[in-house]
């Protein structure tokens, strides 16, 4: 994967697991429907290099990663909340969480839904996305009812830049009281860019929008070097 290292950011603690052998390919090289590269691992240092220059992995037989344009962001601090959604969540019985079951969330975002055709994140992903989690550079939120997990998402951090990857409803609402409490959290951590990769009509209704990968990837650049603290708990 030959490349440029554009909006790569330092990892913390200097650990030789937080570095990568692979460089990318520039993310403006990436073809129509967003695809950059094959090959490369998903060892931490690799994921979070790719991650700080605008880059996703999709698939893991074989690896390929991807940079869409445009991309689709949740602006922090413009969350749409819906007057239907704040009646909901003021009368829902639901306990929200973070970081407490972050592979259990990747696992229930990983199942089968109504209307999919496949899944991507294979046990590679999980096993990969949960050792970044151990490292501190990726983050959960839990939707509690009772005992039950009812709703999660995951996703990467890096300075103040937020990666979400995934997330899953198992109860009416579910996923969208999970993007509520994740929001909150990330404004006030102080994080700048919330990444959501493409747009669905469940993200629009949540005031998800798209930006040129340009612009994203400036918005990267300048997110990666903000410092942050995610308070989990």
């Amino acid at each position: 994967m030959p490349s440029a290292k554009r909006g790569s950011s330092e990892p913390q603690g200097g650990s030789s697991e937080l570095t990568s052998r692979f460089i990318f390919p520039h993310p403006s090289t990436a073809d129509r429907d967003g695809f950059l590269a094959v090959g490369g691992d998903l060892k931490p240092g690799t994921l979070l290099l790719a991650y700080g220059n605008g880059i996703f992995p999709w698939t893991t037989h074989p690896i390929t990663w991807w940079s869409p344009d445009p991309r689709a962001v949740i602006p922090i601090g413009a969350l749409h909340v819906s007057h239907s959604l704040k009646k909901f969540l003021r009368h829902a019985s639901f306990t929200i969480s973070f970081d407490t079951a972050f592979t259990q969330v990747m696992r229930e975002c990983a199942g089968p839904r109504p209307g999919r055709d496949g899944v991507w994140i294979s046990p590679q992903f999980i096993t990969a996305y949960t050792r970044l989690h151990t490292l501190g550079y990726a983050h959960s939120v839990e939707v509690w009812q009772d005992a039950r997990l009812v709703g999660g998402l995951y996703g990467v951090a890096i300075g103040g830049l937020f990666a979400g990857e995934s997330m899953f409803s198992g109860e009416e609402n579910g996923s969208k009281v999970a993007l509520v409490a994740i929001e909150e959290r990330l404004r006030l951590a102080g994080y700048t860019l919330f990444d959501v990769q493409f747009l669905t009509p469940h993200l629009v209704s949540m005031g998800a929008v798209e930006m040129p990968r340009s612009e994203y990837l400036q918005r990267v650049h300048e997110a990666v070097g903000i410092k942050t603290q995610f308070l989990s708990g």
